[in-house]
């Protein structure tokens, strides 16, 4: 019977569906991170088993790594020979073997070919099978900057050992954070898989825009983001020169994507129109859902409701974000997004088709959000995809990750068309 911790399997998405990581943790202080990283790669697919050194128990016990992880947890090596059995080339080994958090300690019996704790076994023996190791480092700032160990971060590199950079701060060097991780993580398994958008430059644009009544007040929606950071994330996975134009939804980017920050829908023109220039892409998501109106007057203090109590707000429409980029772009291939509320799949689609001709748009992307589960603010979505022929494509309701892969394979196979 699966361990009722591996509900969350898949919540997220399914990028790391079917494989099997080796999560090996020190005696940082930073161990405490472990649950936590295990749990966000389960979210994404994967099944992790979690592997300690005997001072790891000091910082994180094995009972929590199991609750966590939903697996038994190698705490020392036995008959059973667990490190070939995750680290070796027998049938069920890991797919991949994660150390996170790495002590200065253990990168250098790693460099120096020891192998002395269940951690430095089971890595050791990984390495020599070539299967993939990633080491997370987590240690104070002056010993990361150690010569000798700059020396072992170098060597372990040569052999194909990859590092995620930690955060120096406050003296510390400090673990990179669970989101970057697991998006290395998902990043490196893409590497070997899809890399269908390498050499090709992508625009996204993603969340609202907000405008301004007064300083305090503002008209907006209630666009979250997710969707355009989703679909940043599936093309960066696949090779992408990725930039993302992000007005102020309710989620964060990956700090790997380049972001920039907008406003107001003005802002986000002016910062669509200059990426059009700088880079010229090949491939443009209009995710972003801009104001459709904006105040006429800003009042320049906030209206105070006891002298005041009805106002009128006189609203005037606000650039149309598509057709400037077809006017500025005519090449570039370019994925409309389009949102109704509660009508049938008839009406959305026609809604859908009308853009196509009016924007010149290559496909358009429609959605539903007076359905459940669909759209602002939900983690996932559904959608219907209409080309200029009127060729529909269904996705159905999933999380916005594997809806936005299942968009760029479309957008990807029209683009080769």
């Amino acid at each position: 019977m699966s361990h009722s911790s591996k509900d969350i399997t898949s919540s997220r998405g399914r990028e790391l569906a079917g494989k099997k990581i080796a999560l090996l943790v020190t005696s940082s202080v930073a161990s405490f991170k472990a649950p936590e990283i295990a749990r966000e790669l389960m979210r994404y697919g994967a099944d992790v088993y979690a592997v300690t050194s005997p001072s790891t128990e000091k910082m994180v016990g094995a009972d929590l790594l199991e609750w966590a992880t939903g697996n038994p947890v190698v705490t020392h090596l036995t008959g059973k020979l667990e490190h070939i059995a995750l680290g070796g080339k027998s049938e069920g080994h890991a797919d991949l073997v994660l150390i996170a958090p790495a002590t200065a300690n253990t990168i250098g019996k790693l460099a120096s070919g020891i192998d002395d704790t269940p951690v430095t076994t089971v890595a050791a023996t990984a390495i020599g099978s070539r299967i993939p190791v990633i080491i997370a480092p987590a240690m104070h700032e002056p010993l990361y900057d150690h010569p000798i160990v700059q020396e072992n971060i170098s060597r372990l590199k040569k052999i194909g050992i990859e590092f995620i950079e930690p955060e120096l701060t406050e003296g510390k060097a400090k673990i990179a954070s669970t989101e970057k991780i697991v998006h290395s993580i998902i990043a490196r398994f893409s590497t070997s898989q899809s890399r269908d958008l390498e050499r090709r430059r992508v625009l996204v644009t993603a969340g609202p825009t907000i405008e301004h009544i007064d300083p305090v007040r503002v008209v907006t929606n209630r666009s979250s983001g997710k969707m355009g950071i989703a679909i940043a994330e599936e093309v960066a996975s696949r090779g992408a020169d990725t930039t993302l134009i992000l007005g102020p939804g309710t989620v964060n980017p990956p700090s790997s994507i380049r972001t920039i920050r907008v406003e107001s829908t003005n802002e986000l023109l002016e910062a669509v129109l200059g990426e059009l220039k700088r880079t010229a892409p090949d491939l443009v998501f209009a995710a972003g859902a801009p104001t459709d109106y904006r105040p006429v007057t800003v009042a320049p203090k906030k209206i105070k409701t006891r002298e005041k109590p009805q106002i009128n707000l006189e609203l005037r429409a606000t650039p149309k974000i598509l057709e400037e980029i077809r006017r500025a772009s005519p090449k570039t291939f370019l994925v409309a997004f389009k949102t109704e509320h509660k009508v049938s799949n008839e009406e959305l689609i026609d809604e859908a088709f009308k853009i196509i001709h009016e924007k010149n748009a290559d496909l358009v992307a429609a959605n539903d959000v007076g359905l459940e589960g669909v759209g602002f603010q939900a983690d996932t979505n559904e959608l219907y995809v209409v080309d200029g022929r009127k060729k529909v494509v269904h996705i159905p309701l999933a999380q916005k990750r594997e809806v936005a892969r299942q968009l760029v394979d479309l957008a990807v196979k029209r683009m080769r068309d």
